[in-house]
């Protein structure tokens, strides 16, 4: 089993150590990761740039690589034989925050699991809120129990896996619960004013995370609560339900003696 590992953090990012370290229990560990932080860059891929690849080494000494590229592009370099081994799966993380709800449409992590699920490769996300005195050991003891279940299981086609562990020790956990993504941001944006030095306004997108209870069976109240989240996300975006309302619009191909 030869498991490839990013993020969207970068190659110095410690949670990306301790999920690397943690997954050498379940097979041959490669890690490739963006050498600068792509956060909140969502599916970005370079087409039209030259992607570099460099050997770099982990904390523990151990080899690895980083690209100049994004999260996705550290997925497609693997997959198409920059690694020069066949790749089974990919895990993307430990992300220094949680990618819950709408807000996984940003993820570079979430990108990565998904760029490998689009070239036939089983993708998985993992994140959580660091927290100095938690540090990252328990979401990576949580990550290597779901990518053992993967191995053994394996997944759908067009589906990853989004997990999401809460900020508590591991005895704190409440167990996994099987989610689905919920129906709102985890931040909230706000967009806050300021004055630069010359008196010109500037902005900064802010908003405080969206933590609910409530939100029983979706991600973000399952985080809320103390448990586990794992959410099956699929790459097929289509509104299935409205097909069928979709079908009844009277739409008609425009002639040249149509008025604008």
């Amino acid at each position: 089993m030869n498991i490839l590992i990013t993020n969207d953090d970068g190659v110095t990012s410690p949670g990306l150590h301790a999920l690397a370290y943690a997954l050498r229990d379940v097979g041959d560990v490669t890690v490739l990761a963006p050498n600068r932080n792509w956060s909140v860059a969502g599916h970005a891929k370079t087409l039209d740039n030259p992607l570099r690849l460099q050997s770099t080494d982990l904390p523990d000494g151990t080899n690895a690589f980083t690209t100049n590229g994004s999260p996705a592009d550290c997925v497609v370099l693997g997959l198409l034989g920059a690694l020069e081994k066949p790749i089974n799966l990919v895990v993307a993380g430990i992300n220094t925050s949680n990618n819950l709800g709408y807000d996984v449409n940003y993820s570079g992590t979430v990108a990565a699991a998904t760029e490998a699920v689009i070239m036939g490769v089983p993708g998985i996300a993992i994140s959580t809120l660091f927290d100095e005195d938690i540090g990252y050991e328990p979401a990576a003891k949580v990550g290597l129990e779901v990518v053992r279940q993967v191995v053994h299981r394996g997944l759908p086609p067009n589906t990853l896996l989004n997990v999401n562990v809460p900020t508590v020790p591991l005895d704190e956990m409440k167990g996994f619960e099987i989610t689905r993504q919920c129906d709102s941001g985890h931040h909230q944006d706000d967009l806050v004013h300021y004055k630069d030095p010359y008196g010109e306004t500037y902005y900064w997108i802010g908003g405080k995370p969206f933590n609910n209870p409530e939100k029983i069976g979706m991600d973000i109240g399952a985080i809320a609560n103390k448990y586990i989240s794992v959410t099956p996300l699929k790459i097929d975006r289509t509104s299935n339900s409205f097909v069928t309302d979709l079908n009844d619009w009277m739409f008609e191909v425009p002639n040249d003696n149509n008025e604008c």
